[in-house]
């Protein structure tokens, strides 16, 4: 999987594709966890529609980073992603940022 990055000293900023489900799950978890960096941001803008492939691949993400001694954090301004994790209730599994940039500060 080829996801568009971007990298801020120790961290790492994924941009989503449109689809984040079943045929992108296992790809994203794969690429995700297998980085040379630990500390990833999650930016889900660019993701229309997320199945529960998609949502168990995030869990899968943070599962893998924080056994590397990583983090995960998620970003959007999306309504609609912003909603499907609050009634998953994965906001309370995952910490959710309004902006790359406040992604990035709460790191430090």
């Amino acid at each position: 999987m080829n996801l568009p990055t971007e990298v801020f000293g120790e961290i790492v900023v994924a941009h989503t594709p449109e689809e984040l489900g079943e045929d992108q799950a296992e790809q994203l978890v794969e690429h995700l966890t297998n980085l040379d960096k630990s500390k990833v941001i999650l930016d889900l803008d660019g993701t229309e529609t997320i199945d529960s492939e998609g949502l168990a691949a995030l869990l899968a993400v943070r599962d893998g980073l924080v056994g590397n001694d990583g983090e995960l954090k998620i970003t959007t301004t999306n309504a609609v992603n912003r909603k499907i994790l609050e009634i998953t209730r994965l906001d309370e599994h995952l910490e959710v940022f309004d902006s790359v940039i406040d992604a990035v500060k709460s790191f430090v």
